[in-house]
């Protein structure tokens, strides 16, 4: 005879699993409710698609109140802090974790700044250029890849999900689990791509693949970056970050006539990342975190 716990669990398992499965749906499925030929990157588009993916990711909350109901999940904390959305630890939650991400991207902004005619004074300038922000938000292009994507996809993708996934199989394994539904969510793209006739199919599903690797690396640095803050804030900014900065051009730093130089930054910048990995995300600076109230207490990555 099963065990009715066992049965309890398998259960609940699989309403972590089909709900994930349910918001990666409706977050994906938001974006073609909309009905044109226009390319992705044309405004109108933009602002349309922007505003379904918003409304997908303020029903999200709802979802995971759905799912404490339906697997009978008893904690003291909201679905909000379980979510991430917390004031305790907020500074560091969003400071910390975006200094961390600049540390591995150290070779990529010290090869900006060679590149930069005034070197690290002009590309400091540039950061700060009031101008240039104001014609940044007023540019669709830069609203979305900067500030609603992040927004939006971490907290469906990592403020949803995790707590969701966290009491099935724990806290490590939830930060390998989710962000396969966040890679495979990015095999959208295959649809427009093939609607514009821009590639062959091998070379649409190879760059997939590819998108979908780094997708899904980026995804899990993401999701163990909120398990050990418990807010949805560092992973937003991390992502917003790396959006700009895109993936690090190692075949050009090759190329370089200052190319030791660069490689050297690039090696220390992911050395000084995996030194620090830990140390800066450490939960003492961010106080108790809700979503590890989910897991056992022997779990390893709370």
């Amino acid at each position: 005879m099963q065990d009715p716990e066992h049965t309890q669990t398998h259960t609940r398992c699989w309403v972590c699993v089909l709900s994930c499965l349910l918001l990666a749906c409706l977050y994906v499925g938001s974006l073609y409710v909309w009905r044109s030929s226009l390319p992705r990157d044309h405004p109108s588009l933009i602002r349309r698609r922007c505003a379904s993916v918003l409304l997908v990711s303020a029903l999200s909350p709802a979802v995971v109140k759905a799912w404490m109901h339906c697997a009978n999940v008893k904690v003291s904390a909201t679905q909000w802090e379980l979510m991430g959305v917390r004031l305790e630890g907020l500074v560091p939650a969003a400071v910390l974790p975006l200094l961390l991400t600049m540390v591995f991207y150290l070779g990529p902004l010290v090869h900006s700044a060679m590149d930069n005619p005034k070197g690290f004074t002009g590309e400091l300038q540039s950061a700060l250029d009031v101008q240039s922000w104001l014609l940044c938000v007023g540019d669709a292009v830069w609203l979305r890849n900067q500030v609603v994507a992040p927004v939006t996809e971490e907290l469906v993708f990592r403020g949803a999900m995790l707590p969701m996934l966290v009491p099935c199989m724990g806290p490590t394994a939830a930060i390998f689990m989710a962000p396969l539904f966040f890679g495979v969510a990015h095999f959208h793209h295959i649809i427009e791509q093939r609607r514009l006739h821009e590639d062959s199919m091998s070379v649409i599903l190879l760059v997939s693949g590819i998108q979908f690797l780094y997708t899904t690396v980026f995804g899990a640095f993401t999701s163990f970056i909120f398990m050990r803050t418990g807010h949805v804030v560092g992973p937003v900014l991390c992502h917003s970050f790396c959006n700009s900065q895109g993936l690090p051009d190692i075949s050009s730093a090759l190329q370089h006539p200052q190319r030791s130089a660069l490689l050297f930054s690039y090696l220390m910048g992911l050395l000084l990342f995996l030194v620090l990995l830990f140390t800066v995300t450490d939960p003492f600076f961010y106080g108790e975190i809700p979503v590890c109230s989910l897991a056992g207490p022997a779990a390893s990555a709370c």
